[in-house]
């Protein structure tokens, strides 16, 4: 197991790098910049100084170099569009909202999604199992930013039950966890509904019921365990994604978050935010992915981790 870890870390190293030369390349290859004309016209002296101020004058080469040895000392330099504070700071910042409400989603899409699928499962063909998977096949279909402006129009509009947003009392906070974990919950109901299915088949469950364990424990002890394989490897890249927010949620609910600076960042050339914005996500997928392989180990004892699988 410590091999695996230390082998997947070190491979980690290597992704880290490549998405930050990845990045770099693009974002550079891209017609424009942040200090063009069309968005900010300046005399030549003038943003001649900006630039070497920036170090946006050097070679590319020397401005990767000095971006990474800066980054690995944890400075990710001064966003263009806020250079009142650092990008560190900004993230500092707007992240709490997010990971707030992602934390939240992940929590809501994985137990209610459990339950209608275990749900689902153990009175297949039934109405309620219909009734799940008709939610299921909605809820991965239907964008997640038309579920909020349903929500908005139903419950802030015409029943006016809940403000139509911001981020100050827990009241705020069930709409956008509500349109933010329909996604992930369909999926986790429609996975769990297969697993529990082609487990509840298998010969050692009806050896358990010959045996006369109880239909409940039958369910929880021996075929939801080991249903919740496919699970950590489908869900596993989801929660990078709700931790680091959506532009549509976050819009629509007036949540004050990380999510709408992935698109800010691009569009003002900001090149210190994308880079920062960029490695994050990639800590979070190789750390999520880690985490997921281990947790196999958890959930099945007959998984080993070695390294000649890493």
């Amino acid at each position: 197991m410590t091999r695996y870890i230390l082998g997947r870390l070190a491979s980690l190293v290597f992704v880290f790098f490549a998405v930050s030369i990845i990045t770099f390349l693009i974002m550079h290859s891209v017609p424009g910049g942040p200090f063009d004309e069309t968005k900010m016209p300046l005399p030549p002296e003038a943003k001649a100084n900006i630039l070497r101020k920036y170090g946006l004058d050097r070679p590319l080469w020397e401005q990767y170099a000095r971006y990474m040895w800066h980054a690995f000392h944890l400075d990710f330099g001064v966003p263009f569009q806020s250079p009142t504070e650092s990008v560190t700071e900004l993230i500092r910042r707007v992240w709490p909202p997010t990971i707030q409400l992602g934390i939240l989603a992940v929590l809501f899409a994985y137990v209610f999604g459990l339950l209608f699928g275990i749900l689902a499962a153990i009175r297949q063909n039934s109405w309620l199992d219909y009734v799940v998977t008709l939610f299921a096949t909605s809820g991965i279909a239907v964008p997640n930013f038309v579920i909020a402006t349903w929500l908005v129009l139903v419950f802030a509009v015409r029943l006016r039950w809940l403000p139509t947003g911001g981020w100050d009392e827990p009241k705020h906070a069930i709409m956008p966890v509500i349109a933010y974990a329909v996604g992930p919950m369909a999926l986790v109901a429609r996975y769990t509904r297969v697993s529990m299915l082609e487990v509840l088949s298998a010969d050692y469950v009806r050896t358990a019921r010959a045996k006369g364990l109880t239909e409940r424990r039958v369910v929880l002890r021996h075929v939801l365990k080991n249903a919740l394989i496919p699970l950590i490897t489908v869900l596993g890249p989801y929660i990078p994604n709700l931790l680091t927010g959506s532009i549509f949620i976050e819009s629509v609910f007036r949540v004050p978050g990380l999510g709408r600076f992935f698109v800010t960042s691009m569009w003002e050339r900001d090149y210190p935010l994308i880079m920062a914005l960029m490695l994050l996500i990639a800590v979070l997928w190789g750390g999520i992915y880690l985490i997921s392989d281990i947790l196999y180990t958890v959930v099945d004892p007959r998984v080993r981790l070695d390294s000649r699988s890493a």
